[in-house]
């Protein structure tokens, strides 16, 4: 028997839903389950891509969390695509061009090329938990981002200037352009403040 629990089809389709009705542009999806989440908002970025074609970016914090993404992410395709993405780090679907990079800037050398008003959404990883795999000494991005003096937060506004959508997934992260949602199906220990809880009971098939 599997150990892996994927969404059930309902679930992620009323997940992916709450995402499409948001009338915000950037979103933070700031709960625990992150291979939850990476799932909707893959699923999120996928429908986009088919009513909108053009360029979309996965930013991951690093190669580490992007190999775990694409082993433990709650759906078969979500699963897949990415999988297929980790070397190329480039996959055309359905007439657009999905494009992964990492917190590290020097691996931005494709999508910062990119014309920009052909980037049509991005979704940004941030891992709640620190890779095993760094050095002790090495600088988190963050860290790295101060002293080159750039915003802590340049992995986001790098991107939010321009890409008129993007959803980021960062657990204990303040990031105050974007948008707080929170699903109902994920268990809180506390009380949620500052952000919108959503829910919804509409096939996809009736989104225009």
């Amino acid at each position: 028997m599997s150990l892996r629990k994927d969404l059930d089809k309902n679930t992620l389709y009323n997940g992916v839903k709450t995402l499409i009705e948001s009338d915000r542009p950037h979103l933070h999806l700031p709960q625990k389950k992150l291979y939850t989440l990476f799932s909707l908002a893959f699923q999120h970025m996928l429908f986009s891509a088919s009513k909108n074609k053009g360029h979309y970016i996965i930013r991951v914090e690093d190669s580490y969390l992007a190999e775990k993404l694409a082993r433990k992410a709650k759906d078969t395709t979500t699963r897949r695509f990415l999988g297929k993405m980790i070397v190329p780090r480039r996959l055309s679907y359905n007439g657009s061009t999905f494009h992964l990079d990492f917190f590290n800037i020097k691996s931005w050398g494709v999508t910062q090329n990119l014309a920009k008003e052909k980037i049509k959404g991005a979704i940004i990883v941030k891992n709640a938990s620190v890779n095993p795999l760094m050095d002790e000494a090495s600088l988190s991005f963050e860290e790295e981002a101060l002293q080159m003096g750039l915003d802590k937060n340049y992995f986001l506004s790098s991107l939010i200037s321009f890409v008129p959508q993007t959803t980021t997934i960062a657990f204990d992260c303040e990031l105050p352009e974007t948008q707080k949602i929170y699903f109902d199906f994920i268990e809180e220990k506390e009380e949620l403040v500052g952000g919108v809880k959503l829910s919804a009971n509409i096939n996809l098939n009736d989104v225009d």
